[in-house]
C-alpha cells in the first residue's frame, strides 16, 4: 500500500461520514489534537526512563486517549458509532493530576514555564492542548461532538502543568514565580 492516495490534492480531506475541507474547522481542532500528540511523544523521548517510568507510561496512555479525541473529532454523525472518549477517562486525568501534585511544594504565584528540558516540554504540551481545546471549542458551536474531549483537554493542560512541577521536583529544579505575581492560588489542604 502507498502512504499518498492523492485524494486530498484538491483540498478536501476524509473525516468519518464524508468528505470536507482541509481547512475545515473540524480539521482543525483534530489537527491541533495531532500536534499535541506529537509534543507529547517528543517529552516521552525526553524523559529517563528509570526517574521517570511511571510519568513516561502515563503520557503514552495520554498519546492512545488523544488518537481517541481525534477520531471522536473526525466523527461527523453520532450515529455512525459510539464515541471513544469516556467521563471515565477525566476521572482518571483527575486522578493522575492528584498524584503528580502531591509532589510538588505549595505555589500562591504564576510561575514561569520553564525549567528542565522535559519540564519545559511539558510546558509546551500544556499550552498546545489549550489551543486544541478552543478549536474544539470553536467547533463545538457549530456541530454536535463529543462533550467529554472538551472535558478531557481541560484536564489534560491541567495535567501537564501538575507533571512539568512533579518533573522539576524529581531533577532538583526550582520553579520560577513569575516576579509581578499577585497571590492568586490557595494553598494545598
Amino acid at each position: 500500500m502507498k502512504i499518498y492516495t492523492r485524494t486530498g490534492d484538491k483540498g478536501q480531506t476524509g473525516v468519518i461520514g464524508g468528505r470536507v475541507s482541509k481547512d475545515d474547522v473540524r480539521v482543525e481542532a483534530y489537527g491541533t489534537v495531532d500536534e499535541l500528540n506529537c509534543f507529547v511523544g517528543q517529552t516521552i523521548a525526553l524523559l529517563d526512563g528509570g526517574k521517570f517510568a511511571d510519568l513516561k507510561a502515563d503520557l503514552e496512555t495520554v498519546q492512545h486517549e488523544l488518537f481517541d479525541c481525534g477520531s471522536d473529532l473526525a466523527l461527523l454523525k453520532k450515529e455512525l458509532r459510539p464515541y471513544k472518549v469516556t467521563g471515565e477517562m477525566v476521572d482518571k486525568l483527575e486522578t493522575l493530576i492528584d498524584k503528580y501534585d502531591a509532589e510538588t511544594p505549595d505555589i500562591t504565584r504564576f510561575i514561569l514555564p520553564g525549567g528542565s528540558l522535559a519540564a519545559s516540554s511539558l510546558h509546551v504540551c500544556r499550552t498546545v492542548c489549550r489551543r486544541a481545546e478552543r478549536r474544539v471549542v470553536t467547533l463545538a458551536a457549530q456541530a454536535e461532538i463529543n462533550q467529554e474531549v472538551l472535558r478531557y483537554l481541560n484536564r489534560l493542560s491541567d495535567l501537564f502543568f501538575t507533571a512539568a512541577r512533579a518533573v522539576n521536583v524529581r531533577e532538583g529544579v526550582p520553579d520560577v514565580e513569575y516576579v509581578r505575581s499577585a497571590e492568586v492560588f490557595r494553598r494545598k489542604s
